[in-house]
């Protein structure tokens, strides 16, 4: 068990990430007292996308090949359409995913962030939601998808869009505070 006043949380972007899906829990795990690092492909900055347009940018604290997962207590995956694609075809950041599910600490995926779970192969046989034009790819990877805010099984969060941001960093705070989870290896 891991107070959130003393967590290391990991936040995995790439440029097109949904700016509030990686913004907010940015922001509130940090209000709460938590350690959060930006990981990525790529060094310097990456740049959002805001609802319709290009958005702000945030810096890279580390790159994903030299991501450790015994440095930190939880994974953050946000959406976007971009973002998730171009990260689940890069086996630096789907090492890192699968790293975070084998070794039981909480991952959490917000609306299309789910593909790269989907991409570990870390849904199979538990219950998940995510954007609903993703709810085939993830019945497909052998997922229960469910039409609710957010969803947990086995310390794997997953979340449908933006508006269901406050649940879904509430939910990553709880499962911080629980710890780890015995679940199969991705």
């Amino acid at each position: 068990m891991t107070a959130i006043d003393t967590a290391s949380i990991l936040i995995l972007a790439t440029d097109g990430y949904e700016r509030s899906e990686l913004r907010v829990p940015l922001d509130e795990l940090r209000k709460r007292g938590a350690n959060v690092k930006v990981a990525s492909i790529k060094t310097g900055e990456i740049k959002s996308w805001d609802k319709k347009d290009w958005g702000d940018t945030i810096g890279v604290d580390l790159e994903a090949k030299n991501v450790k997962v015994e440095d930190f207590d939880a994974l953050v995956l946000p959406g976007g359409q971009i973002n998730p694609d171009l990260l689940r075809v890069n086996e630096d950041a789907v090492r890192v995913v699968r790293d975070f599910v084998k070794s039981g600490k909480p991952v959490a995926a917000i609306c299309h962030g789910p593909w790269l779970l989907v991409e570990a192969d870390a849904l199979r046989g538990l219950k998940a939601t995510s954007y609903c034009s993703i709810r085939s790819d993830i019945r497909n990877a052998g997922a229960s998808w469910k039409d609710e805010a957010v969803v947990v099984d086995n310390g794997i969060i997953t979340s449908r869009s933006p508006s269901d941001l406050p649940q879904f960093v509430d939910k990553i705070v709880e499962e911080v505070q629980e710890g780890r989870h015995n679940r199969r290896a991705a």
